[in-house]
């Protein structure tokens, strides 16, 4: 079996996963996550290779091919941010912009709280396996949302209405608070496992440097292709505009890792989302091209989530510390969804929104994945220069396996909330 075999059978087997979930009546999305996991390294891939070290990913046929495709998952996460941006248009942001603002700000810092007071408790009862640095570190992670299935869910169902105005604008700003608390958040954390002083600019001035960068890039290829579009009339033509913006972004983003460039961590995301709320609003024909970049992208999310499921790692309970993994996970999973909804709550009705936005909102902001991952990793990496192999491999573990839990239940979840919202069509 060679790397294309591999990828046409991922995609055939996620194609026919929607035809059960249709019977089941589940969102595609949790088809896409259990097809992953099932041609992952840890089911599929133990056929050709018997000898599998269940504790490194890295080893196997099949491991070695899922890291090969990995690059997908940055590309869809793109395309996403992209779509979430378009949602930005002038005439809802009038309708819903502070709301959104104020609604966003609660539910971010309602998670982060929330899974910090319960992680504090945690962290007296069993104070060997949960260090500040993991306190803190997990606290400022809870406050991001996944933008993938939210808008899978919504796109497979057709939703329209209130609530899912407030909330694609809602699930793209929390991606930009949730950088923000982790780079504040973590750079606590760093300092304390280090024990050496805090940096102002670490902790503030370099996050809001990467911020404002990333959201200038943005500017600049949305007023871009804004102008290159009036050149074009086929719609063909003008999706290689929506691409090169979303490959652009990506190429700027690496780019500007390189020390000789600052070594800044930018946000692909934010600088997508930017461009995508640029273009839609300067350009009068974009929803003839963004219904064409609709299509052209749904194979690439398919990919995302199934690459996603084959990239977790179910090994972390196969030891003696996964029960202890499992029970903080679980700590987690359930502060974050009563700080995501309570502050949802609370935003929407302190903006006085409509009953169905109060009530619902929160739920729909429940799944986490693609930004919680890379935060994840990020850590991981960080905290592995720093000696602290344990703490870096118990952030991965808990993200990775919460992320399991939420992207399995969170598409369920949203479905309901947008359901009993009335805002998917009955025929669905």
């Amino acid at each position: 079996m060679n790397l294309f075999i591999y990828i046409t059978i991922l995609l055939i087997v996620a194609l026919l996963s929607t035809r059960i979930m249709k019977l089941l009546k589940l969102p595609n999305v949790t088809g896409y996550i259990i097809t992953g996991i099932i041609m992952g390294p840890f089911v599929f891939g133990t056929l050709f290779n018997l000898e599998l070290d269940y504790k490194d990913m890295s080893t196997g046929l099949v491991a070695g091919y899922v890291n090969d495709i990995k690059w997908v998952s940055e590309v869809a996460l793109g395309f996403i941010a992209f779509s979430i941006g378009t949602s930005f248009k002038r005439s809802v942001l009038k309708a819903v912009g502070k709301r959104v603002l104020v609604i966003t700000i609660l539910e971010a810092a309602g998670a982060s709280i929330f899974v910090f007071l319960s992680l504090l408790v945690t962290h007296y009862v069993i104070p060997d396996h949960m260090n500040w640095e993991l306190v803190l570190t997990l606290s400022a992670i809870a406050s991001a949302t996944a933008p993938a299935a939210t808008l899978m869910v919504i796109k497979q169902y057709r939703a329209r209405g209130k609530l899912v105005d407030t909330l694609l604008p809602v699930v793209a700003l929390d991606d930009a608070a949730a950088l923000i608390l982790f780079a504040i958040l973590f750079q606590i954390a760093s300092g304390l496992a280090s024990g050496g002083e805090l940096s102002v600019y670490k902790m503030l001035a370099k996050p809001l440097i990467e911020i404002c960068i990333s959201l200038a890039v943005g500017a600049v290829l949305g007023l871009l292709i804004s102008f290159i579009n009036k050149f074009f009339k086929s719609r063909n033509n003008k999706l290689v505009l929506c691409i090169f913006t979303v490959f652009a972004s990506l190429g700027i983003y690496l780019l500007f890792k390189e020390q000789w460039m600052g070594g800044f961590e930018l946000s692909s995301l934010l600088t997508c989302m930017l461009a995508g709320s640029i273009y839609t609003n300067l350009c009068k024909d974009s929803d003839r091209t963004l219904d064409v970049l609709d299509r052209f992208t749904s194979p690439i999310y398919m990919m995302f989530f199934v690459i996603s499921g084959a990239s977790l790692n179910i090994s972390i309970f196969m030891n003696k510390s996964g029960l202890i993994v499992l029970a903080i996970a679980l700590v987690y999973i359930i502060f974050r969804v009563i700080g995501k909804y309570l502050g949802a709550y609370s935003g929407a009705t302190i903006t006085k929104c409509e009953p169905t936005v109060r009530k619902y909102l929160g739920l729909t902001l429940v799944p986490q994945a693609g930004v919680a991952i890379g935060l994840a990793t990020s850590a991981n990496k960080l905290f592995t220069e720093d000696g602290l192999t344990e703490t870096a491999s118990m952030i991965v573990a808990i993200i990775l396996s919460s992320t399991l839990i939420y992207e399995l239940v969170g598409p369920l979840i949203s479905k309901y909330a947008l359901k009993k919202a009335g805002e998917i069509p009955e025929d669905n």
